[in-house]
Parts: C-alpha cells; structure tokens; sequence
C-alpha cells in the first residue's frame, strides 16, 4: 500500500489478448463503469494520498461474476464518493494465466487495467465457498503473499464478504479480515477507518489499521483471535488474543434497513461479451422468513425488507434508462412473497405496454403463485418456462426441511400453468436431505408423472414437458441444519440413479421428463469448505499448488485432488480428523461450531429447537404473518421486519414511452 503506481497495464496486456479464448472479457469499456483519476481524493498538505482505493473481486469468470448484484452494487456505492474508487477484477481463465506469468504481468482490473496489488484493499464476494482456490491464484498473480501473517504495509489488505463469509474459517490464513452481512454501510465505514489512516501517515502499520476495524464490533479480524482445540479434535473455544485489547468475543452483521435510501445499481453494467445473465435485475426484497431450514440464505439475512413499489418503480425505470435492457428481473429469496407484488406487476406490465419489456421472477413458490402473476409477467415479453421448487420429493421430508407445500397444491399450480398456456414447467430438488430415505426422493418421480399427466388433461396437448433438476443438500452453518451429517458420495449417487431408473421406467411419461442431476462428488467438498475450521485452509492451499483451479466448473473441477490432498493433509495433523470428520459425521449440541462467534443475529439454542422439530417433521410458520418464534434477529440486531403495503400506484411515465425525451432532456442540461 506504499507508493502506488495506479498506471494502466493495457500496452503489455493488450498482445497476450490474441492469444487466449473470450479476449473481450479482459478488455473492460462496459456501458457503465467507471474510471476514476488515481488520486481523485488529492493529496493532502505533507504529500499524502487522500484516496482510497477498492479492487473488488468476484473470484469466479466473468460471464458469471459481472451479473453479480452485490459487486455492482459496492463498485457504485464506492464510486460515488469524492475520496475513494473502486474497480473490478475477476478470475482469469488457466489460458489467460499462463500467459500473465510468462509475461511477468499481475492480477489486473478489468476498468483501469491496473495492478490489484496496487490498491489499498481487495474486496472478495463468496456466494459459493468454491471460489476459494480462484482467490489463490488472484493472490499469488497480484504478488500478495497467500498468508495475511506475511503481509506489510505495502499490500492490500484482503477482505471477504458474502455469504460464504458467514463461516471464514477455512480462509482465514489468507484474508486478513471479513465483513458478515449487508456490505453498503460496511464498505464505507472501512473506507473511512482506511482512508483516515493513511492521511495520519499509516501509524502503527497493518496491525493498527486491522485493530481499529476490529474494534468497531462490525469487521472480524481472524489473526486477533486464538482457536484452541480438545483432543479429539473439536473446538474447545474461540477467544480473543490476548495482545490485541478491545476486540469482541463475537462480530456483529451488518443489516441494511431501508431499502429505499439505498436504490442501488442506479447505472447497472451492460456486459460487451456474454453473461449468464442478459437482464437487469432489481432487488425488491432483503430476507426471507420461510424458515426452510435448509436455506442459508434465508436465515442469514433476517428480517424482511421490502423495497416500496414506488421505488421499484423507480430503479426499474433508471435502470432501463442507463442499459437498453429488454428483461427486468424481480429479485429476492421468494420474490412473490412481495407483500405488493400483485400491484408491482400490474404496474410495470401496464408501464411498459408495448414496449417489448418482459418482467421475470427467478423461482417463484409454489403456493404464491397464481395466473394473474403470471400473466402480468408474460404480457409484454417472452414466454418462458416457469421454475418451481418443491424441494423434497414426498410430504414427509417437505415437514422435515419446513417447506410447507403439499403435492395438491403443486398439482393444481402447474394445471393452472399449463390451462393457461405454459407448454414447460421446471421442478428443483433436493437429494440427501436429513432423515431422507430410497422412498422420499423416488417420490420425485411420482410427482413428474402427475406433472405430465395434469398438464395433458388441461391443455389437451402431448408436447408437455417438465424439467426436474436435483442438486445435492450441504448443511450450513448457521442453518438448523448445521448440526446434520451429510450424505456421502456413494450414497447421493446410488439414490439418483434409482430415481433416473425410476423416471425412464414409465413408457408413457419418461420421454417428457427431462432430468438434470448434479453428482455428489463436489458437494461433499462444498461441505468440507462451508463447515470446516482453521485446519481445512491447509487442504485449500495443497489443491490450488496441486493445479486446482475454477472448482464450481465441472469441467475444472477434480474430485481425485481434492481426496488425496484432503487425506494427505489430515494424516500430517496431531488429531484424528479426516473428510468424513467433517461432513458426514452429525454434531451433537454442545460442540462449539467454528463459526459460533461471528454473529448472525439467530439464537444458537433457537436453530438447535427447530432442529428438533425437524426430526420430530413438525412445521413452523413463517413469521411475517404470525407471532414472533423469537428466533432472536430483531432484538439482537435492534431490527425489524419492514413490510408493506404501501397502498401507493406506479405512475404511468415511462422512460420507452414519453419519459425518453425527459430524460434525454435532463442528461443535456
């Protein structure tokens, strides 16, 4: 962090393009990124730099990484401040990395083309713990020791964030902290404490800047706290060091609470090259109080917040603006669940009538569906398939996981989706739930019969198709599932291949049953990665010097390295610990998880009650709509849960109809 340079490596960059595949993903020039001068925030009277600077990263490629809300969302956030920048970079592909070594070239960002070791701090987003061995090789191509403990003050410091971040423990030898929760606020109050420091001159080095953010209660500093561990191998405790004064036993989330006063990306980027996600997406609620115990997401970013629909209205309409995209997406863990989602689509389909502007809501439950929705969603774009998630295959390991939802209704929702026209309906699973037997999972392909058979009696059609697609279950921490064992390998691909069996036995249906499966081999290592503790950062680093490499690609992703450095790994450490130690075995209720001290806001002893209740297959009610079950989020996090409705109306204006001239006008002035 001494002596930045900033200057742009595009001139040495520039050759090496014609020689790897999607050269255009390197290149940066989006519709609506931003490059800021260096030291936009000047420098102060001594000479001191008073900019901070930010290369967030998405350590996945960048078809999948720049769709990403969360890094949009800060790269925006941090932009907009005087004193500060903010720029992206994403995994290169193994071409692209062979090719900045021989050349001697750095991990660079896509918007400045500059050197990631340049920067005050790289930001990492974890939606999935797979990306950790990307964050690796970015480390090791920026020049930053893979080890925080070797770090000085001439390097960025290394922060993760989402919502991988909610268990660092496996990567806390090579962060050298981590944000849990919400990162707009987080994300500016670490500029300031940062920006602040290096205006003083940097006093105390890198442990005195990585003590005052600790010290906030909102940042967690893994190297300012000591693990030590029983014989067996379990966590004895968690604790703070004792060299490093004021820092907390436990670290706070962080919980946005107006959605309104943040109604961000207001200028999404447009991708030149290809993206799993042609679309802009608005987020019109945070949080999700479902209660499927399964569901991470849910749980860790309580309580709900709804967006106001004259908000909504309003992002969508910028967003358009600023993109020419044809496809808004409504974003949220269960976007029907809206408590105005009716009026929000009504809205913007009689907004954009005409305009070739298509609405979709990503997965959509079961039982908060209905063909009014639908049709609003269809009006004016495309009709595509309609994804639902049922979950589990039988009514028992429905009550199991809380996800209240019985086959009738499943049957009557997709009769009223394929009356009305629908011809494709897809159904998403689980395979290895808690409890789950042979049975429960070839109920799966019961239920598509009876999917097939409905859509033909009320459509009177026989090119009916429906989709089930099954991804393997991994416990999460703080999850009433943390506690679960997981299913092995063997085990997960044994049951599938009775349910395949199962789907294609039936002449008459098999042919319309498409059937998408996910084979238990990268789950297992998912769960090494999102339950494991200090020790597991050893296997990450073995596979990555092994060549691992882009693990969430099937393509890339090796089953064999991970096994035999897992196994070579464990076997050099003093307890009896192994890769079945860590995921399939069950965890009783007293051992200290390894994540028990960063702070969720959820009542360990309250996950540990609906834990119960899922073994005794009881089912709990979503909150929203009911008396508090005091899962201890609102009162921890002083919080609540902010819904609708408004009673407010989309206003006609529309930026494809008489709002384009406004706006053009507006821009000129």
């Amino acid at each position: 962090m001494v002596g930045m340079s900033g200057e742009s490596l595009f001139p040495a960059l520039e050759p090496l393009l014609e020689r790897v595949s999607k050269p255009i993903q390197y290149v940066g020039g989006e519709l609506n990124s931003t490059v800021k001068d260096w030291n936009v925030g000047g420098l102060g009277d001594d000479g001191v730099e008073l900019t901070t600077r930010w290369a967030l990263m998405y350590p996945d490629a960048y078809e999948v990484g720049v769709p990403n809300q969360g890094v949009m969302i800060l790269y925006e956030v941090l932009n907009e401040r005087p004193d500060a920048l903010a720029e992206r970079t994403y995994a290169v592909w193994p071409d692209m990395e062979a090719q900045l070594r021989d050349a001697g070239l750095p991990q660079f960002t896509v918007d400045g083309h500059r050197a990631v070791g340049d920067f005050d701090l790289f930001g990492l987003s974890f939606s999935t713990e797979l990306g950790y061995t990307n964050m690796l090789t970015a480390l090791d191509l920026a020049g930053i020791p893979l080890h925080s403990a070797d770090r000085g003050v001439e390097h960025p410091l290394v922060i993760a964030g989402g919502h991988a971040a909610f268990n660092p423990e496996p990567v806390s030898d090579f962060i050298d902290a981590a944000i849990v929760g919400d990162g707009e606020q987080a994300v500016l109050t670490v500029t300031d404490i940062v920006g602040e420091w290096k205006a003083q001159g940097r006093p105390g080095g890198r442990r005195e800047v990585l003590l005052r953010l600790a010290r906030t209660g909102g940042v967690y500093v893994p190297a300012f706290y000591d693990v030590d561990y029983l014989p067996d191998g379990r966590i004895r405790r968690v604790a703070p060091a004792s060299d490093a004064p004021g820092v907390p036993w436990r670290v706070s989330k962080h919980t946005v609470m107006d959605l309104d006063a943040w109604p961000y990306p207001k200028q999404p980027l447009v991708p030149l090259a290809e993206s799993v996600h042609e679309r802009m997406s608005v987020e019109i609620f945070r949080g999700c109080t479902r209660g499927c115990r399964f569901c991470q997401a849910g749980m860790i970013t309580r309580p709900v917040r709804e967006r106001s629909i004259t908000g909504i209205g309003e992002m969508v309409e910028k967003g358009l603006a600023a993109t020419g995209f044809e496809e808004v997406g409504l974003l949220s863990l269960s976007s029907a669940d809206h408590s105005e989602i009716a009026e929000i689509t009504k809205g913007l389909a009689d907004r954009y009538e005409g305009t070739q502007t298509g609405l979709s809501l990503p997965s959509t439950r079961v039982d908060a569906f209905n063909i009014d929705l639908a049709n609003e969603l269809t009006r004016n774009g495309r009709r595509s398939g309609l994804t639902f998630a049922p979950e589990g295959g039988s009514e028992r390991i429905r009550k199991v996981i809380n996800k209240m939802v019985s086959e009738d209704d499943l049957i009557q929702t997709v009769a009223a989706a394929y009356g009305a026209g629908w011809r494709q309906v897809k159904l998403y699973f689980m395979c290895g739930l808690p409890t789950e037997t042979d049975e429960d999972v070839l109920q799966i392909a019961e239920l598509a019969k009876r999917v097939i058979e409905t859509g033909r009696q009320v459509s009177g059609r026989r090119d009916i198709r429906c989709t089930v697609s099954i991804g393997g279950f991994v416990p999460k921490p703080h999850t009433p599932f943390q506690w679960a064992s997981q299913l092995g390998v063997e085990e997960t691909d044994a049951r599938l291949l009775k349910l395949r069996e199962a789907i294609r036995a039936d002449k008459r249906y098999g042919s319309s049953i498409g059937f998408r499966y996910h084979d238990g081999q990268p789950g297992i290592v998912e769960g090494l990665l999102s339950r494991g503790d200090r020790r597991v950062g050893r296997v990450i680093e073995a596979v990555w010097r092994d060549g691992g490499r882009f693990d969430g690609w099937s393509e890339h992703f090796s089953y064999e390295r991970w096994m035999r450095c897992a196994a070579a790994e464990f076997a050099a450490m003093p307890w009896d610990v192994d890769l079945a130690w860590y995921t399939t075995r069950e965890r009783d209720q007293n051992e200290v998880l390894p994540w028990d001290h960063l702070d969720s806001g959820l009542d360990k002893d309250w996950l540990w009650e609906d834990w119960q209740d899922a073994l005794d297959e009881t089912e709990v009610d979503d909150c929203r709509w009911t008396p508090c079950f005091d899962c201890g989020v609102c009162p921890q996090m002083g919080t609540e849960i902010e819904i609708g409705p408004t009673g407010k109306t989309l206003l006609p204006l529309t930026v494809l109809g008489t709002g384009r001239e406004a706006l053009v006008e507006a821009h000129q002035h």
